[in-house]
């Protein structure tokens, strides 16, 4: 049972999944950061204010804090502009290429002349 139990934990799915979880959470909390301290500094020098969770209206003694969705609306158009931008569309292009067959381009003559002087210098290195 142990070893079924081994063979569960290292199965090539459960790994993947592990792996996108841990990513997303990393990339989760890279886009929060860009949100927080780049894009709600702009709309507070447009707008005056980097968090709209203050602002509310009251009907018959309920209070409605339609702030808090702002800001949380903000966040969300902001993470899915940078999911779609530098997720979806990269890997959109890059089976594009798959699908057609191509390879990378080859490199240009004077990019493999790069390539050869620094051959050279690290073989003089060594």
């Amino acid at each position: 049972m142990l070893k079924e139990f081994k063979d569960f934990l290292v199965r090539g799915n459960l790994v993947t999944l592990a792996v996108a979880f841990v990513m997303g959470a990393a990339f989760a909390a890279l886009v929060a950061a860009f949100v927080t301290d780049l894009v709600m500094p702009i709309i507070a020098a447009i707008f005056g204010k980097s968090d709209f969770s203050g602002l509310t209206f009251t009907i018959h003694h309920s209070v409605f804090s339609y702030g808090a969705f702002i800001t949380a609306a903000i966040t969300f158009i902001t993470i899915a502009f940078a999911v779609f931008f530098f997720i979806v569309k990269p890997v959109d292009a890059l089976q594009k290429r798959r699908a057609k067959g191509e390879e990378p381009a080859e490199p240009s003559d004077e990019e493999r002349r790069h390539q050869e002087l620094i051959a050279a210098i690290q073989g003089l290195k060594a």
